[in-house]
């Protein structure tokens, strides 16, 4: 028998003993399982091998291989992906299984529920750990506090055969998005994500049906996306205070936020309502309130200016219906602000542009929201936002700043992986930079790295140049606020706040 079939008999083998362990299965399900992975295979006869072992990616990857080898799929990324989310949907159970076990572990604790649910996804691969392992990680001493800075490199990148393919993918709008409930199940194609081991868990928020999900790549522990089953765009109004209330409420250990419902300083996926969320404790949920100050209208209500480099109000109460209140009341009074003196118009040609970024979380003492200022106007100087990091730090962040950079999380490009010590060499060498097409944009940069540091050398070269990149992320969210904090800034703050009473 050869080595590569034998190798596929205990990937199988192992396999099910992952779902087994993981309690996907039990030793009744074991001969359906392994005839629909035989059918899948194309595999004709079975010998028992020894289990393989390893993770679920160790365990995948020789099924995969061996797809490939045998012409079932084409060895690309996309492709790949596909095959091994048809794989994992064997042992994925049904839906009303997932809520009927979630809420058992629910009327235990809030927290019971979600930590079987994460691991769950987690099991069946969905949420892919080993790919997220893959991000770097560090973190940022701030005026502001610890800043976390990331470096994605879970997402596959694709290669030139998926794009190709994808060009000749047959048009489709089922599902409209990928945040639409029909996912759960779904095979995917070249230009969708499978997820036939997708299965949301079915929320009541605001007297309606939502689901929650986590992020298949997140970026803090338990990243999750809370969307509602109907397709509708981003909306921020009143009634977004008493979703995210809602949602802290039935899970007091998750925080929860919304991005923005504009182009620029809003989120990836604008035409379908949802927020993100998770079991992370982000640094600006940790800044003081550097001023207060009294909302006439809502005395049981606290009020403050968060100290954060982006412009946070943080309204807190024992009292929900006053908090929802109150931070609506905001919201009207931002959309139409304008304070001419530091460049905020609400509208231009029609056009608005002021929006906020809401957060809530539970607390010890009742709720607590950040409503942060944001504003989406554009130049012929700055046609990528005002309000948005400026050209000389693009070659470390271009890219919108939505929720989670709003929070301090940078999350910055997977280009920066290899560019990075590309360019901590160059520097320790004393090449010229400017001339590799593959680091030029850093050029000025590294210049300015080396007259800082004189005694920049083999040892420190890369902790100097990730101290250096936190140093541009907390310039990126300064750039984002509405507000700067230099004397104008705050006194153009002080202003708004005025008229809020």
């Amino acid at each position: 028998m050869k080595r590569g079939v034998i190798m596929i008999y205990r990937a199988i083998n192992g396999l099910i003993r992952h779902a087994i362990e993981a309690d996907l299965i039990t030793n009744d399900d074991i001969f359906v399982v392994r005839n629909q992975l035989m059918d899948i295979l194309k595999l004709t006869d079975w010998n028992d091998k020894e289990p393989l072992t390893g993770n679920i990616e160790e365990l995948l990857e020789p099924l995969i291989d061996y797809a490939v080898k045998a012409g079932i799929i084409e060895d690309s990324s996309v492709q790949r992906d596909l095959f091994d989310t048809r794989v994992m949907g064997v042992f994925t159970p049904m839906p009303r299984e997932v809520n009927a076990a979630f809420q058992r572990k629910y009327s235990a604790s809030p927290s019971a529920a979600t930590e079987w649910y994460y691991a769950f996804s987690k099991s069946l691969n969905y949420v892919r750990a080993e790919r997220i392992a893959k991000d770097l990680k560090w973190t940022y001493e701030s005026e502001y506090g610890t800043l976390d800075i990331t470096i994605n490199r879970s997402k596959p990148e694709k290669d030139p055969r998926d794009i190709a393919a994808a060009k000749l993918q047959k048009k489709s709008t089922y599902p409209q998005c990928q945040l639409c409930v029909e996912n759960m199940g779904f095979a995917g194609h070249q230009t969708h994500p499978a997820r036939q081991n997708l299965r949301p868990v079915k929320l009541n928020i605001n007297s309606q049906d939502w689901f929650m999900q986590y992020s298949p790549y997140g970026y803090y522990n338990e990243h999750c996306i809370v969307f509602n089953k109907q397709h509708i765009p981003m909306t921020i109004n009143a009634q977004v205070f008493n979703k995210l209330f809602d949602f802290v409420e039935q899970f007091p250990h998750y925080f929860i936020g919304s991005n923005a419902d504009l182009p620029i300083v809003g989120g990836s996926i604008l035409t379908h309502e949802h927020f993100q969320g998770g079991n992370y404790n982000f640094a600006m949920a940790k800044a003081p309130i550097e001023r207060t100050f009294l909302l006439k209208n809502y005395m049981n209500v606290s009020a403050g200016i968060v100290k954060w480099p982006m412009s946070v109000i943080r309204l807190s109460s024992k009292n929900r219906k006053a908090l929802a209140a109150a931070c609506a009341d905001i919201l009207s009074k931002w959309r139409t602000y304008t304070d001419e003196v530091v460049g905020i118009f609400a509208e231009t040609d029609g056009i608005l542009h002021n929006t906020i970024t809401p957060i809530a979380r539970a607390t010890s003492s009742g709720f607590e929201c950040d409503l942060v200022l944001r504003n989406n106007i554009t130049t012929k100087e700055r046609p990528l936002g005002v309000f948005h990091p400026n050209l000389t730090l693009h070659h470390i962040k271009k890219e919108n700043i939505g929720l989670i950079e709003v929070m301090g999380l940078a999350v910055l490009p997977a280009r920066l992986a290899d560019e990075l010590t590309l360019l901590k060499g160059a520097m320790l060498s004393g090449k010229e930079i400017a001339t590799d097409d593959k680091i030029a944009s850093h050029a000025i940069w590294a210049s300015e790295i080396l007259k800082k540091y004189s005694d920049f050398n083999a040892d420190n070269a890369m902790e100097i140049i990730r101290y250096e990149v936190g140093r541009v992320f907390e310039q990126v969210l300064e750039d984002a606020g509405v507000f700067k904090r230099d004397k104008q800034g705050k006194e153009a703050f002080a202003r708004f706040v005025e008229q809020l009473g």
